[in-house]
């Protein structure tokens, strides 16, 4: 892996160092963390936009089924 160097105020700097030291992380683990971290809460903001937009019919068959399959494993 080769390093490089990015531009960032010095408060953003000591407060990544700081964070990442609580955490005992290195700088780069606690950056890539933090990517990780924001691609995941992406992917939940569109689910939850996926699932406010399930139309209603669907939202109760997909209950129905649920029902169905949690009564078949307490037979």
């Amino acid at each position: 892996m080769s390093a490089t160097t990015i531009k960032v105020s010095r408060e953003l700097r000591d407060l990544l160092k700081q964070q990442a030291a609580e955490e005992h992380r290195t700088l780069g683990e606690h950056l890539a963390f933090l990517a990780a971290l924001a691609d995941k809460q992406r992917r939940f903001e569109r689910l939850r936009a996926e699932v406010d937009a399930t139309s209603s019919d669907d939202l109760a068959s997909y209950q129905e089924e649920t029902e169905w399959w949690e009564s078949a494993q307490d037979v």
